[in-house]
């Protein structure tokens, strides 16, 4: 059966009523390629096969040339997305095999008393028919009875017209068995100082965290990073829920006068912009953590309330145990606010808050579970060697999981250490599932396990993962592009190619999602397109952008351009050993000299980087996969 609305970007597709919506307003399209777009919406991230289109569009018996007119319903189709065949946005082509369409699809279908069987008459032909029944009950010419008889079929008729009409556009029953999503919108600093803005971020990202907890088979969060492109933002509610897909919005604001805070907050319901609730609230700062859970046990049981369901407890009601001191909660808010930055600055910031509250209170876990992410990223990103950070990411971790072991942010960090220091694989991935476990609305705890996954070669599971970490955060350009590289390391260059671009429409300032871009392009021996890519970089003269094209045009067989482009990537780099030894190992796959590529993985792996935990997979290594050596050490690295 058909689900009653299908919403998909700025689309909305009723297969009921036979019309597809944008924003609002009607599109006109014939029945075949309506019937295309059904059948793509209904298998969203499948791929269709050609003949599979062939029976349904045109069944045995039907005479039509199908090349042609299943290729005039896709471009009608595209025409009316304004998709294109090229760069695709909504349906992508599989050549000779099928399409896919490739947007997040959401689906409502109201729960109903009495639901008409689509293969009944509408209630205009029953109406219709009342019509002409009457009239010939009029104008016959036979006994007074019969007369009678086709008047009161004409009445029953008009009024089983009349409660098919009243069916079909009554209100639907809520459902309290549905899952809903929501979203905190960024609570308002209304302090008048901008350096209290931690304050407002940090409360948004608490009762993210707290909602999350509450009953995630049932409610759905949007995590901190897409709610947050809406602070400050002018945006109606309505255009805020079709953009993040939710149903409900949780408004605040914050007032802060040394220890005493101020909090008001609001939820609303979209379809009709109801005020479910509102309340303020006045507290101390010691107090913040216990009035975030009271504030999202009131949300999670006025949401129930609106599904006509009974509220439902907390499944981890101890996951965030407060601080002993306001002081340590304080300095903990602005760790994370530094944190959130995702710049090298910012993990040092926080790092040093985070550490600041441990001081002030040695049993609060939760700024030990801050101090072992910003470590844990510090190593990642290479701003040290791993053998600097590593330790004391797993240090930290390791305390705050003794404190108290249900802090999903511990496990996930825990996880992060074991893959890229330990090549643990099987300790990451249980330290992964338990942090999903214990908080399933953590959306960095399946964007990283979705790439520990693909690492691992398990790529329809790993775009599972990033699938369900782009749902709970579905503006996160990090995700996107996380998800691009699962793409690009699958070997899936094509449909890698829209997932990058899209992100670079967005902000073409994100020099990973523009390299990962220009290697799809490569590895597609789409060799100019890479260099177009690489070349509209806003870094135009930085060592990345010139390590590139020397491996490019290595590739490319242009070997005086890729000489000189590696004389220049020689001269920009400042000396960072970790970063030299990537550089020198690209142009040596390039040059192919093997021996000296392995003798540089031998050294990472001796040093215990992150830089070879791709080996597996990563097309770049595919010139040494044949040397026993490589193999050897994928055997090594438990890959």
């Amino acid at each position: 059966m058909h689900a009653d609305i299908y919403r998909f970007g700025a689309f909305e597709l009723r297969p009921r009523r036979r019309e597809l919506l944008k924003f609002g307003v009607r599109v006109k399209l014939r029945p075949q390629p309506f019937q295309l777009l059904l059948t793509l919406v209904e298998r969203s991230a499948e791929v269709v096969s050609r003949e599979e289109l062939r029976r349904l569009l045109w069944p045995e018996g039907t005479f039509v040339d199908f090349e042609h007119g299943l290729n005039t319903a896709v471009k009608e189709l595209r025409g009316v997305l304004g998709d294109s065949a090229d760069e695709p946005r909504y349906i992508e082509t599989l050549p000779r095999v099928g399409y896919r369409l490739i947007v997040p699809v959401e689906t409502r279908t109201p729960v109903r008393a009495v639901e008409a069987d689509p293969q009944e008459p509408s209630a205009e032909e029953i109406a219709a028919a009342a019509h002409r029944a009457a009239q010939e009950a009029t104008g016959a010419r036979t006994r007074r009875g019969w007369g009678i008889t086709l008047g009161v079929a004409a009445v029953l008729l008009a009024g089983l017209a009349g409660y098919f009409i009243w069916l079909r556009t009554r209100p639907a029953a809520p459902s309290a068995s549905a899952r809903v999503t929501l979203a905190v919108l960024p609570f308002e600093n209304l302090t008048g100082d901008p350096g209290q803005e931690y304050m407002s971020d940090g409360l948004t990202e608490e009762m993210i965290a707290q909602l999350g907890r509450m009953d995630a088979a049932h409610l759905n969060v949007i995590a901190r990073t897409s709610v947050m492109h809406y602070k400050h933002s002018q945006e109606p509610l309505d255009q805020i829920g079709r953009e993040l897909g939710v149903q409900y919005v949780l408004e605040g604001s914050v007032r802060r006068d040394g220890n005493t805070v101020r909090v008001a907050a609001q939820l609303i319901q979209l379809k009709d912009q109801t005020h479910l609730w509102s309340r303020e609230y006045d507290r101390g700062l010691s107090s913040l953590l216990a009035l975030q859970d009271e504030i999202a046990r009131e949300t999670a049981r006025e949401i129930q309330h609106a599904l006509g369901g009974t509220e439902r407890t907390a499944n981890n009601p101890q996951a965030l145990l407060p601080p002993t001191s306001s002081e340590a909660y304080d300095l903990y808010l602005k760790g994370r606010y530094f944190w959130n930055k995702r710049t090298p600055d910012g993990f040092q910031q926080a790092a040093e808050y985070f550490q600041q509250a441990v001081t002030v209170d040695p049993n609060y876990a939760r700024a030990y579970a801050g101090l072992a992410d910003s470590y844990g990223l510090m190593s990642t990103w290479r701003m040290g060697p791993q053998n600097e950070f590593m330790p004391k990411a797993r240090a930290a971790a390791l305390r705050a999981l003794e404190i108290d072991e249900s802090i999903a942010e511990a496990h996930t960090s825990l996880a992060l250490i074991a893959e890229n220091y330990d090549y643990d694989w099987g300790t990451a991935e249980k330290e992964f599932l338990r942090a999903i476990q214990l908080d399933p609305a953590y959306a960095t705890a399946h964007q990283w396990y979705a790439e520990h996954l693909s690492w691992r070669g398990r790529f329809e599971e790993a775009l599972e993962e990033s699938e369900r970490a782009r749902q709970l955060d579905p503006l996160s350009l990090i995700i996107a592009t996380d998800e691009g590289e699962i793409l690009y390391l699958a070997r899936q260059y094509d449909r890698c190619v829209p997932r990058l671009r899209g992100v670079l429409d967005m902000d073409p300032s994100i020099s990973r999602a523009r390299f990962i871009l220009a290697l799809c392009y490569l590895k597609g021996e789409r060799f100019a397109e890479a260099l177009d890519v690489v070349e509209r970089s806003p870094e135009t003269n930085v060592r990345w952008v010139w390590q590139f094209k020397a491996y490019l045009y290595g590739q490319w067989g242009k070997w005086e351009q890729a000489r000189q482009a590696w004389t220049k990537s020689k001269q920009l780099f400042p000396g960072k050993q970790a970063e030299w030894a990537t550089a020198q190992l690209t142009w040596d796959i390039a040059l192919g000299q093997k021996g000296e590529a392995l003798a540089i993985l031998e050294k990472a792996y001796a040093e215990h980087s992150n830089a070879v935990v791709a080996l597996k997979v990563d097309p770049v290594y595919d010139p040494l996969r044949s040397d026993p050596r490589f193999q050897d050490l994928l055997r090594r690295l438990g890959l």
